[in-house]
């Protein structure tokens, strides 16, 4: 039996590659044009379709479109973000005031992605010995979400600087629901080459071979 026998064609094996090295963190390039039912139910079918411990798939998806309250998450961004510029030291605190960081009011919707830890009850096949499997899962769903929207030509970007709190105020989510991401998500006018921090010179992508330890943990890191 052949071990390539379940191997995709070159050319969708190239367009799985293409869309994981091209996927970018979107900010300032999005387009006002709305996203098509069909494509936004598409994303949200590649979401649902990620692995998940025990099979419990904890996720939902709260669908933001009204401009209110992104421009209520947008200020809440805003604390978050003035909060944050705080803890850099001095010589990093102007550049980072300087990046452009989410795209709330540019892109035509967010997605609010959650995980309800208590889905089919305190024990599940595979969150025994490592509880926080759950929480995993939603991201691993926010990963396909990503790869489908860029292989559609829309970009998401990942708002990571807001209080979940908030975010829990402002789209009523319970709280025995755990907030994980709120997205952006819209048709973009380009995609980047590069990740924008990478090429503003706050980081540098890690060399792999320095990330790869054989049998066992070897020490250093990567450079």
């Amino acid at each position: 039996m052949a071990h390539n026998q379940w191997a995709f064609t070159d050319s969708e094996r190239e367009a799985v590659y293409k869309a994981i090295f091209s996927r970018r963190d979107v900010r300032r390039e999005f387009l006002p044009d709305p996203v098509p039912e069909p494509v936004l139910r598409r994303l949200l079918a590649a979401a649902h379709h990620a692995p998940s411990v025990g099979f419990m798939q904890p996720w939902d998806f709260v669908v933001v479109r009204d401009r209110d309250t992104r421009a209520e998450i947008k200020a809440a961004f805003a604390q978050a973000h003035a909060e944050a510029a705080e803890q850099f030291d001095p010589a990093s605190r102007e550049t980072y005031r300087g990046l452009k960081l989410e795209g709330i009011l540019e892109a035509p919707l967010g997605i609010c992605v959650t995980c309800d830890r208590s889905r089919h009850g305190p024990v599940v096949i595979g969150r025994t010995a490592n509880p926080e499997m759950d929480l995993y899962s939603s991201v691993c769903a926010i990963q396909n979400l990503w790869l489908a929207a860029r292989a559609e030509g829309i970009g998401v970007g990942w708002v990571s600087i807001i209080h979940h709190r908030r975010l829990r105020e402002i789209l009523a989510i319970p709280e025995d629901i755990d907030v994980i991401a709120y997205l952006c998500v819209g048709y973009v006018r380009f995609f980047h080459e590069r990740p924008e921090l990478e090429s503003a010179g706050w980081l540098e992508r890690a060399a792999l071979d320095g990330l790869i330890h054989e049998e066992r943990w070897q020490g250093g890191q990567a450079r």
